[in-house]
Order: C-alpha cells, then structure tokens, then sequence
C-alpha cells in the first residue's frame, strides 16, 4: 500500500500542493484536467475525517504585470477556480485572497475537519519562485502534513513545492495519489521497462529534446522521432528540406545521436515520407514527399502515409511505450494523420498489453482530442517535470519527500 493510502488524515489539517494551473479564457475554464486530476488526494484527506488547504500558482503574474502594465491581480486570481473545484467536490470551497498573513492564518486555524481552504495564487511573492525559506515556513505554519500532488511543478526548487518540505517531520511529509501514479508510472518506463522499449520523440526542436534522447538510448531498443525536429537529422544525413524547419546550429549533434545510437543497436526511425504545404498554413496547398527531398519552398508539416504504417508497425511490436510529442502540425485538420496513427497504434499495443506512457502538453492534448485517454495506461500531467525525469535528473519536488 502507498505512503498516501496508509496515512489516517483525521483531524489532521493536510497542506496540499496542487497544479490548478489550468487554461482560463473570459473567466471561463477551458481544460479542468489538473483541477480533476488532483480530486482523489483531496477526497482521501476528507474521508478520513481531516481538512484540506489548497496552494497552487496561477500564471506568471509578476514578470507579466510589469510588462503589461494594464493587467491586474485579478486577472491572475485562484478565486476564478473557486466555483469549479466547489461543484466538483460537492461542497463550499473556502477562499482567502492571500497565500501568508493574517486572513490565510484565521481560515486556517478556524478550519473544521471536511472544510476546504483554497490559498490566493503563491506567486503574488516573488519569494515562491525564488524558493524564500522564509516565505515557505509562513505557508508551512498552516497545515499538520505536507503533502505534494503537484508534478507538473516538481522540476522546480519553488518555496511551497520542494523548500517547504523541510519544516514538516519525515513522517509527515507525502506524496498525494497524483505524484505517486506519476512517479510509479515514470519508473516504470525508466527503470522497469519490459523490451522491445519504443520511445515516441516529436515536436519542433532537436535542441529542446537532446537529454532525453541521450538519456534513452541507454534503455530503448527503438526511438521514433517525428514532428519538426526530424528535418534537422534528414538534413544532417544529407537530404533537401525545402522550407522545412530546421536547427542548422543542431546538425552535428543529429549526426552524432545516430552514430551513438548505431553503436549502442538502438533502432532510430525517421519519417520516410512527409505531408508537405506551400505555407504554414490550415488551407496550404499539400501534397506528398519523400522527407529528404522536399521541393525547395514547401515544408514538411506533418509524416507521410508510408511513414505513419512503418512507425505503427513498430509501436504494435513494443512491450514498452514512452511518447512525448506530436508527429505534425495536428492543431490544423490537415496534418493531424500523422499523430493520430501513432495515437491509434499506441492504443492498440496497450490493447495487447503493453505499458504506455504519454506526456508533455502536445502529446496529451492529441490523445483527448482523439479520444485514446483511457485506452493508454498512463497519461501524465508533467510537460517539464516528465521531460527531466527522463533526461536522468533529479527533481527537487520528489527529493524534498524522498
């Protein structure tokens, strides 16, 4: 049983991190994800017989204040979540326009066992981002146990996600059942991973995705890589790109990811054909290539038939399932063929019993929008917390608890 499970929370007052980050748009909430995500955590703590108080960041409130002089606190209040997390949970959710000071110490100290107390956005201090000890002693004066449910930050040594667990006894500092599902999950692919182990790398950039890379050529067998950062290796190795994007600074390290690869046997599959457009655009003229030899002014926004059947072919013979990152431009109707094959036979390999695992914001927003999140095993909530865990490094939110 896990840490979290065997812990009795009753009459206990549970400070939790949460990631309630979530897209607001005209005061509305567009993805609830984060919000759902961090329910069961919080209804354990009720159940028990304890009470709960709530910290999370919203946004980046200083740094984008002092550039757009005309936004507000308010437009980067946690109270726009209140009603939302209160519908959810069935129950009033209590708000204090501050994270410290008098109001936030007075609801807290007042708070009954069942009670929900939702803190003011932590990044109003310039403390949280900063990891002030101080700042993280005030928040921890507040709740009897610590508990992190909050992966999506815990790359990041803030005040109330990894300074914060030293003011809380060994024994009252845990994971929430998020945090836990997300490192089983993570450890499972980077420690436990049964072979043949493929890993889907897409997106636009090589250089953004070079540790992972380096990191998983030490336990894959076989590695995908799609999306944008593709044309670089295909021009390193020699092809013509057309417009295609490309990082000229990177193509010396494509050159020397194959060649590890090549040295370590692991399998590196580029996209052999390419859906490619005349602009960057959702009604460009497409047509099909081969990826290395665009015509000069198109671009590839997305694999090709030929590419997709072959990538599929490999996903549906893997025990072992990491993706991270898009195969194209799948926001436009027009170049999302490519994610969603990769999407349908990451589904189906986990049909057939293997682990999967989807992460990093792109990833996860093609499987919702393709309908697949219950068909994978895992589906994280972490974009830059899942991308340094599997680069090798330590995340300060899991070695605070730990």
């Amino acid at each position: 049983m896990s840490k979290f499970s065997a812990y009795n929370f009753a009459g206990k007052k549970a400070l939790i991190r949460v990631d309630f980050n979530v897209p607001i748009k005209g005061g509305k909430i567009t993805d609830d994800t984060r919000i759902k995500a961090a329910l069961p955590t919080i209804k354990k703590v009720l159940q028990d017989g304890g009470s709960v108080i709530l910290m999370s960041h919203w946004g980046r409130p200083i740094k984008d204040m002092e550039k757009k002089p005309e936004l507000t606190k308010a437009d980067f209040s946690l109270e726009r979540v209140v009603k939302h997390l209160s519908d959810l949970l069935g129950k009033e959710v209590i708000f204090t326009a501050d994270c410290i000071g008098e109001d936030a110490q007075q609801k807290a100290a007042a708070l009954q066992p069942g009670q929900v107390l939702l803190l003011e956005n932590l990044r109003y201090y310039k403390e949280e981002e900063k990891g002030g000890a101080d700042f993280a002693g005030k928040l921890a004066k507040l709740g009897d146990v610590y508990v992190n449910d909050a992966f999506g930050t815990a790359h990041r040594a803030h005040a109330s996600t990894a300074v914060i667990a030293q003011f809380f006894p060994a024994d009252q500092r845990v994971f929430g059942l998020l945090m836990e599902a997300e490192v089983t999950s993570a450890e499972k692919v980077l420690h436990q991973s049964e072979k043949p182990f493929c890993a889907i790398i897409g997106g636009a950039k090589v250089s953004d995705k070079i540790l992972i890379i380096e990191n998983l050529l030490e336990r894959a067998s076989d590695i995908i890589i799609g999306g944008g950062m593709a044309y670089t290796f295909m021009k390193a190795k020699g092809g013509k790109i057309g417009n295609s994007l490309c990082e000229d600074d990177r193509l010396q390290t494509a050159l020397e990811l194959l060649d590890k690869a090549e040295k370590k046997g692991v399998c590196i599959h580029l996209p052999a054909d390419s859906i490619i457009a005349d602009k960057f655009d959702a009604n460009a003229e497409t047509s099909t290539s081969t990826s290395d030899n665009i015509p000069d002014g198109w671009m590839g926004l997305d694999i090709g038939p030929i590419a997709a059947d072959q990538f599929a072919n490999v996903i549906k013979s893997s025990k072992t399932i990491l993706w991270n990152g898009p195969m194209g431009v799948f926001e436009m109707e027009k170049f999302q063929k490519g994610t969603k094959a990769v999407a349908t036979a990451v589904a189906e390999a986990t049909q057939s019993g293997a682990f999967s695992l989807v992460g990093g914001g792109d990833s996860v927003a093609a499987v919702n929008q393709f309908g697949y999140t219950d068909k994978v095993s895992y589906v994280s909530t972490g974009g830059g917390a899942l991308l340094e865990y599997f680069e090798g490094k330590e995340l300060p939110g899991i070695a605070a608890i730990k």
